[in-house]
C-alpha cells in the first residue's frame, strides 16, 4: 500500500497577456487568474450547457489538498516577512508585475528569459523558507513555456551541475503552445510576419526564439535551430548520467500536457482565432502543438480559455489533484496488433474514452468529432511520441490511455478496488486518391464498440488488477463485482503490475487474434 507523498508547495504560472492593456488587466488580479472559477459544464442534453460550480483550482487545491494560500499585503511580502512557512502552500510567479506601470515603477519590457530566472529565484526563495527540496510549477499556455526554459536553459546556464530536479518535481501545463503557434491559413506568411515585426513580444511562439530559450547557452548553434530541432521535443533526464550529460533535461514522466481540443468556446470571448489555427485546436493552440512528445497526457474538450477553459475546468483539476497526489500510474496499451492489409485504401482509427468512478466528467478523450482520434494505422501519426511504447515481444502496440490513481481520496458510497473505465471503438475509414469512399459506409457506427472495465487493488503489498469487457458483464456495471483470481501477472519481478485481457472474439478478425488490451500499474510519486 503507497503512502501519500510528502507535499510540496506549488507554484502558479500565468500565460500571455499580450501588450500593455493585456498586461495591466493581468496584474489587478490577486491570483492571476488561478482563483477564476465556472458555472457551467457540457452535461446537458443536445450538448447545451447547465449549471455547475468548479470553484477554481486554487480553491480547490485548498479545500480538498489542505493546500495554504499566504498573503500579507502580498505574497511576496508574506515571503520576505516569515521565515517558517507551510511546504503545502500555494504560491503565484508574478512575473507580469515588473512589466506593468500601475505600480509607479517604469515597467519593464517583458523577456521569456527573465520570468524564467526570476521563477528559479522564487523556487529557491521557498525552498529556503520551506524547507522543501523542490516544487510542483503549474502552467497555463505561455508560462508552460517560462518552465521548460527554466528546466532547460535557466538552470544549466545559472546552476552549473546542478539538475532541474533538484529544484522542480513535476511540471502540468493546460494548453501550453510546447510546439509554438502555428496557423491554418496563409501558407506560413502570418507566423513569418509574427517572427519577423514581434508585435506584442509574440515572436517567442515561433521557433527561431524558442529554440534560443529552450537551449542552453553553451549548445546554441549560431545558424539557429539545426535540422530536426523540434520545441516539442524535450531533453529527458532519467537521472542515471552525470548531471553535466543532463543538463537542460527533465524526466519526462514527471511532465503532463493537458490538450484542449474545443476550438469554438475560445471563439466566444476571443473572436474567430480558430479559423486562423484550425478546428484541430483548443483555439489557440493546435493539438499537436500542445503537447510534449513522450510526456504524460490527457485530452479533454475544452477551450484555450474562457468560462469553458481547460484551467477552470473539473477535467482539467481532475488530472491535475491525481497527477500531482495520486500514488498510482496506470497504462492502457492496445498490443498485437494485426490490422487488415488487404486493402490499401482503407485506414483505421480508434475513439477512446477514460472515466474514473465517482467523477462526474471523463478524464480523457480521444474521438474523431473533436479531430483526435487514435490512429491504429500509423501509430507514429499519434503526434504524441505513444506508438512505442510497447516492450519486445508487442508488435504494433498503441498507447490508448495514461491515468493516475489515489487510494487516499475519499469515494463515498464505494468501496473495494478503484475503478475507471475505457471506451473503446474502432472504424475503418476508405480513401482513395483524397476522396472519401461511402459505398458501404455507416455514419458514426463503428466496426468494433466496447467498454473495459478495470478494477485496481492497491490493498496489498504489490497491486493487483481485474478486467472485464461489458459486453460480457450481465446486468449492471455498478453490479459488477471483482471475483476469482486477478489477471495474471506478466513480469512479477518487477515493482509494478502487468496484465492482459485479449479483445473480445468479435474484434479478432479486425484487431488481429493476438490483439489484447495490456494493462499496468506502477506506484507513483
Amino acid at each position: 500500500m503507497s503512502t501519500p507523498s510528502a507535499r510540496l508547495p506549488i507554484v502558479y504560472v500565468r500565460g500571455y497577456a499580450g501588450g500593455t492593456p493585456g498586461i495591466e488587466k493581468a496584474v489587478t488580479d490577486p491570483f492571476y487568474g488561478f482563483n477564476e472559477g465556472s458555472t457551467h459544464i457540457r452535461v446537458g442534453r443536445e450538448d447545451s450547457p447547465v449549471f455547475y460550480q468548479f470553484e477554481s483550482p486554487l480553491l480547490r487545491l485548498h479545500l480538498d489538498e489542505g493546500y495554504h494560500i499566504f498573503v500579507e499585503g502580498g505574497q511576496g511580502t508574506y515571503l520576505e516577512t516569515h521565515d517558517h512557512i507551510p511546504p503545502d502552500s500555494i504560491w503565484i510567479h508574478r512575473f507580469y508585475d515588473l512589466c506593468s506601470g500601475t505600480w509607479g515603477a517604469k515597467a519593464r519590457q517583458f523577456d521569456l528569459e527573465s520570468a524564467a530566472a526570476d521563477l528559479l529565484t522564487l523556487i529557491e526563495k521557498l525552498q529556503a523558507k520551506t524547507g522543501a527540496p523542490r516544487v510542483h510549477l503549474i502552467a497555463h499556455s505561455m508560462g508552460g513555456l517560462i518552465c521548460r526554459c527554466l528546466l532547460q536553459k535557466t538552470i544549466p546556464d545559472q546552476r552549473p551541475g546542478r539538475r532541474a530536479t533538484d529544484y522542480v518535481s513535476k511540471l502540468f501545463t493546460y494548453g501550453t503552445p510546447h510546439g509554438g503557434i502555428a496557423f491554418d491559413v496563409g501558407f506560413g506568411i502570418p507566423e513569418a510576419l509574427r517572427d519577423t515585426f514581434n508585435v506584442n513580444g509574440a515572436d517567442i511562439f515561433g521557433p527561431e526564439r524558442m529554440y534560443r530559450y529552450l537551449t542552453p547557452t553553451a549548445r546554441i548553434a549560431p545558424d539557429g535551430p539545426p535540422d530536426g530541432w523540434r520545441a516539442v521535443d524535450m531533453p529527458d533526464d532519467d537521472g542515471t548520467g552525470p548531471a553535466e550529460a543532463a543538463a537542460g533535461g527533465f524526466p519526462l514522466e514527471r511532465v503532463f500536457c493537458l490538450v484542449g481540443t474545443d476550438p469554438t468556446d475560445y471563439d466566444v470571448a476571443h473572436g474567430a482565432s480558430s479559423a486562423a489555427v484550425g478546428p484541430r485546436s483548443d483555439g489557440l493552440v493546435q493539438i499537436a502543438n500542445a503537447q510534449v512528445t513522450g510526456a504524460e497526457q490527457a485530452f479533454v474538450h475544452r477551450s484555450h480559455s474562457g468560462r469553458y477553459g481547460l484551467v477552470n475546468s473539473e477535467e482539467g483539476y481532475q488530472n491535475l489533484r491525481r497527477f500531482l497526489f495520486g500514488d498510482f500510474r496506470v497504462n492502457a496499451d492496445l498490443v498485437g496488433l494485426d490490422l487488415p492489409a488487404d486493402d490499401p485504401d482503407v485506414t483505421w482509427q480508434a475513439e477512446v474514452t477514460l472515466s474514473v468512478r465517482g467523477l462526474p466528467v471523463t478524464m480523457h478523450e480521444r474521438v474523431a468529432p473533436h479531430w483526435c482520434p487514435v490512429q491504429l494505422s500509423d501509430p507514429a501519426g499519434n503526434g504524441d511520441g505513444s506508438g512505442g511504447s510497447a516492450g519486445p515481444d508487442d508488435t504494433g502496440a498503441v498507447r490508448l490511455a495514461t491515468t493516475f490513481l489515489s487510494s487516499s481520496l475519499p469515494r463515498p458510497g464505494t468501496s473495494g478496488p478503484l475503478r475507471y473505465a475505457l471506451d473503446l471503438r474502432v472504424f475503418s475509414l476508405r480513401e482513395h486518391h483524397g476522396f472519401f469512399g461511402f459505398g458501404d459506409h455507416l455514419e458514426k457506427t463503428a466496426d468494433f464498440s466496447d467498454s473495459l472495465i478495470v478494477d485496481v487493488d492497491t490493498s496489498g503489498p504489490r497491486p493487483a488488477a481485474w478486467a472485464h469487457w461489458n459486453s460480457q458483464v450481465t446486468g449492471t456495471i455498478k453490479d459488477l463485482r471483482p471475483d476469482g483470481d486477478p489477471l495474471t501477472d506478466d513480469d512479477p519481478a518487477a515493482d509494478s503490475w502487468v496484465g492482459r485481457l485479449p479483445v473480445p472474439a468479435t474484434a479478432a478478425p479486425i484487431l488481429g487474434r493476438q490483439a489484447a488490451v495490456r494493462l499496468s500499474v506502477s506506484q507513483w510519486n
